[in-house]
């Protein structure tokens, strides 16, 4: 179609009075891919000689006499003798021609022209035009005068030796052969040619392509092809009397005069398939104008009814001339440079008397020539259509609409009236004209896109390579603009064939970008500019194609539906939203692995900066905020929607670093020593040597660091541990209002997260909360039961309660505190010195009711008990300086609750406990009292607290009583 729409020379062209060429048709390359779809004769019969021969039926079959021009007659009349009546047809004028009945058949537009074609070989636009139908005809089919007046010659001689005899029972090229002699032509060249014409002309008719087959044993065709072989090594001598042309017509008579019905009166040489066939088109071809690109002539009215009087010699009838005259229509718009857009709409139309014919006839000679024919056409036009973006646009879309209906028609008569399976299945199952407009949409738009994707491709490579825009980028803009080209050129002519031609177009583009578009985000492991210019791009053109799809579809049937099914979303949201969180992840990971290896390496050193924290600390809050920088530099348009999962990872990360900060530190019963078995004071002996009495004391066991001599876990690195997670907390505060002013910078920030209600390191809080709380419990017990163990578990009470207070312990303790305030941030103090003075609190209780034999008070000793007691909580308010005064009476109150049973007398004391044990176990236990389990939890109501305080009572009653009762004994 490369010269679709080119005018030019082809209007300029003469016609060749040589007969050289057919109507440019074999000269032509438009038809060079166009074969003829009536098959191969066999026979050296070149175009312009299958003309000369049409020409000579043409004119035997309408009667010629002499030097008189052509003239109709009835075709009732069959004699070769000139017929009277026909005088006023033979002289009537071309120019009266004005209205051609047949071109207003074919919905052709009336003629503009004057006059008729110019005479055969001439260049001169003043040369003579042809006056009559007759000379019409001649020049139309190139014959020059003097081969026309040979031929009239011919005839009359003919006519002359058998009068009244009808030109369809005689077997013109035979007896033209027998009328002419070598002398009867200018040159012997000329005259060999034309008899070796001939006798390829009986070889095809009579041979090759017979009306009847031939059987192998006929003689007659084996001595017509004996001779007809030979005639090339011994020259036939043409001649009425001449021998070889009686042995001749012997043969060629036998087997022409062959009848179906058995009858003589016709002879069979030009109506066999496929010669009458290639003979007709030769007529056919005299209705096109060739100085005007093809054009239908006007007068092709008289022209056809004259070509009909062949028809009984070619064993023509009316639905082989439609078919014939549809192929020539179709054939004669090609060979032309297909610039004529009345000839595609004429053998669209004449296709329609085709379909007709086709439904009414079921003869399988005409059925083979129908479907070769129909393929032909529909072969020619699919090379079109099925990659249509290359052939129009809007310059020549009205041939775009012929061309599809030509196409369609020939495709539905093929399946519809050819096609076995199409009649075993039920018609309604299948829609020719919308399955093959279906295939022509999906073929063109993928040939189309793959196209645009090699442009894209190159018009990247050639802009600058710093900063080149993405391929499907500039692939999806163009493909957006083809939608629109579709839409608005195409879809429109073939929405005749298919309702849905828009939408199943912009189906295949979807679908065709969509494919390209999961490799691109297959292989993308990032979020980088270009990544999200495509997925924009991917997002937009997903959107326009949607819309002229369901656009297309709001009269279907199902609305669309079964469009849309066809595409599936692109998810382009989706696809950054996932390489988003990929990008997340990663940084999640790495974060973890960072915090994993530098918790390793920390050393908590108290003087590494001015916060007194851990130098992972600061640093691991700046990588959050580098992550939160990073993340909102994002070139994305969904910050807000991801935000929640970047802060879910960012909260596990610090978390996992609080998390780590207090592991391995210990809790309270890695510190606290175990309790000694009870056992009741030695009344002869209460003043032991010191060194007999530190041997009973049970030892604390090693089951943290800081026992075994880790620096990392000693005090001023608890210290630091519990800043860098007061750091952390308050940090978290900054980080809220970094990412809400992130947040409202941003257009496409929701109100409902930008006002903070969405952000919050939730597991972080909880995470540094629990953490100060268990650092400084840990160090509260680690300093009073590990680092003070010499001055409390070691010494106070030891021995003689008088000589062994608890003022080294103060004292120490006081130093302690000093250093613990000036390590620790100000609003983390108060908290572990309160945890300092529950533990210290719990300590005193631990010494006087689980200190082991090696402690022993009598009721006396009570008073020393309660003034250490009030010089340990003095320290804690250092005169109004230290705790508030409610906090250390409130974590006092234990203490004091059960100082009182120390200067209780054994007898009550003895009475309480029974009492508390029955009530406990109940009255079956009087006889025998249970020993109360240790919970730990000290009360005056609680029967393991007042046991231990009668273990401890330096006096014989109880003594006794535990003897008795338990038959405790007096040392470890």
């Amino acid at each position: 179609m490369a010269r679709l729409f080119v005018g030019g020379s082809h209007g300029d062209s003469k016609r060749e009075s040589n007969g050289s060429s057919s109507l440019r048709i074999s000269s032509s390359t438009a038809a060079d891919d166009l074969p003829s779809p009536f098959g191969q004769l066999g026979v050296a019969l070149s175009d312009p000689e299958l003309r000369e021969t049409a020409y000579e039926i043409f004119v035997a079959a309408c009667r010629t006499t002499g030097a008189k021009p052509l003239a109709y007659a009835p075709q009732a009349e069959r004699s070769l003798s000139l017929s009277p009546s026909s005088a006023s047809l033979l002289q009537r004028s071309l120019t009266t021609a004005a209205s051609s009945k047949m071109k207003k058949t074919l919905g052709m537009r009336p003629s503009s022209k004057k006059g008729s074609p110019g005479k055969e070989g001439s260049p001169s636009k003043s040369a003579k035009k042809p006056a009559t139908v007759g000379e019409l005809m001649r020049v139309q089919m190139r014959v020059s005068e003097q081969t026309d007046s040979r031929i009239r010659k011919g005839l009359v001689r003919i006519s002359a030796g058998q009068l009244g005899r009808r030109v369809e029972s005689m077997v013109l090229p035979l007896e033209l052969l027998q009328q002419f002699k070598t002398t009867d032509f200018p040159d012997q060249q000329e005259y060999e040619a034309w008899k070796t014409r001939n006798l390829n002309v009986l070889e095809a008719g009579l041979l090759l392509h017979p009306l009847l087959p031939l059987e192998k044993s006929d003689t007659a065709s084996q001595r017509l092809r004996h001779i007809i072989r030979g005639a090339s090594a011994k020259p036939i001598e043409t001649g009425r009397n001449s021998e070889s042309m009686q042995v001749l017509r012997s043969a060629v008579m036998s087997i022409a005069c062959s009848s179906p019905d058995g009858s003589s009166d016709f002879c069979h040489w030009a109506d066999g398939f496929p010669l009458n066939l290639h003979l007709y088109q030769m007529l056919l071809e005299t209705c096109f104008d060739d100085s005007e690109d093809g054009s239908i002539i006007d007068e092709i009215d008289e022209v056809l009814e004259l070509i009909k009087k062949t028809w009984v010699i070619l064993g023509i009838n009316q639905i082989l001339h439609n078919l014939c005259f549809a192929w020539v229509l179709f054939h004669c718009f090609v060979s032309t440079g297909e610039a004529d857009i009345d000839l595609l709409f004429a053998a669209d139309n004449q296709m329609v008397e085709v379909a007709k014919d086709a439904k009414a006839t079921k003869d399988p000679d005409y059925s083979k020539i129908l479907s070769s024919t129909l393929s032909s056409i529909l072969g020619w036009t699919e090379k079109r259509l099925l990659a249509y973006h290359d052939t129009f646009s809007a310059s020549n879309v009205e041939f775009f609409q012929g061309i599809v209906s030509l196409g369609v028609s020939a495709a539905k008569t093929l399946v519809e009236d050819i096609s076995n399976e199409y009649r075993c299945k039920r018609r309604e199952e299948t829609d020719v004209a919308r399955s093959r407009v279906d295939t022509y949409i999906r073929s063109s738009l993928r040939t189309a896109f793959t196209q645009r994707m090699e442009q894209a491709d190159s018009r990247r490579s050639s802009k600058n390579h710093n900063t080149p825009t993405p391929v499907l980028s500039i692939l999806a803009k163009d493909i957006g603009e083809l939608a629109r080209k579709e839409k608005e050129l195409f879809s429109p002519i073939l929405k005749k064939w298919h309702p849905l031609a828009a939408g199943v177009a912009v189906a295949t583009l979807h679908s065709c970008y969509g494919s390209e578009l999961r490799q691109f985000i297959s292989s993308a492991t990032e979020v980088t500019p270009d990544t999200v210019e495509v997925l924009k791009a991917a997002d937009k053109l997903e959107k326009d194609l949607v819309h002229i799809a369901v656009e297309d579809s709001v009269d279907s049937e199902d609305g669309g539906k079964s469009l849309i099914r066809e595409m599936p979303p692109y998810e382009a949201d989706v696809a950054i939203a996932n390489l988003v969180k990929a990008w997340i992840k990663t940084r999640e990971e790495r974060l973890k692995e960072w915090v994993d290896r530098n918790l390793q390496q920390e050393n908590w050193n108290p003087r590494a900066n001015m916060e007194n924290c851990a130098p992972s600390a600061i640093e691991v809050l700046r990588i959050i905020n580098e992550t939160l920088d990073a993340f909102f530099q994002l070139p994305i348009q969904m910050h807000a929607m991801l935000l929640p999962d970047l802060l879910i990872e960012l909260d596990r990360s610090l978390q996992r670093y609080a998390l780590k900060v207090k592991s391995g530190c210990g809790t309270r019963g890695s510190f606290v020593p175990p309790f000694p078995a009870l056992t009741r004071c030695d009344i002869g002996s209460k003043l032991w040597k010191k060194k007999e009495k530190l041997q009973n004391l049970p030892k604390r066991g090693s089951q943290v660091g800081s026992t075994n001599g880790d620096i990392s876990f000693g005090l001023p690195q608890l210290c630091v541990r519990m800043n860098s997670l007061h750091y952390i907390w308050t940090e978290l505060e900054n980080l809220e209002k970094k990412i809400k002013t992130c947040l409202r910078n941003l257009e496409s920030a929701q109100a409902d997260i930008a006002n903070g209600s969405q952000i919050s390191f939730e597991m972080t809080i909880a995470a540094c909360h629990e953490g100060i709380l268990q650092l400084c419990e840990t160090t509260a017990y680690k300093v009073i039961f590990h680092d003070m163990s010499h001055v409390l578990w070691d010494a106070l009470y030891v021995g003689d309660t008088a000589s062994s207070r608890i003022d080294p312990f103060i004292k120490e303790a006081d130093h302690i505190l000093e250093t613990m305030s000036n390590t620790v941030h100000g609003r983390v103090r108060n908290r572990v010195v309160t945890a300092v003075m529950k533990a210290s609190f719990d300590g005193f209780l631990i010494v006087v009711l689980a200190g082991g034999p090696s402690r022993a008070f009598s009721r006396q000793d009570s008073e020393i008990i309660e003034g250490d007691f009030r010089s340990l909580k003095d320290m804690y308010l250092a005169d109004g300086d230290g705790l508030p005064q409610e906090l250390v009476e409130k974590a006092a109150s234990q203490v004091k609750n059960v100082l009182p049973l120390f200067h209780t007398d054994t007898e009550s004391l003895i009475e309480r406990f029974k009492r508390l044990i029955v009530d406990t176990h109940g009255a079956a236990s009087k006889s025998r009292y249970p020993l109360p389990p240790t919970s730990g939890n000290w009360n005056p109501t609680e029967a393991n607290t007042v046991l231990r305080v009668l273990c401890h009572r330096h006096d014989e009653a109880a003594t006794r009583f535990l003897k008795k009762a338990y038959n405790l004994p007096k040392k470890l």
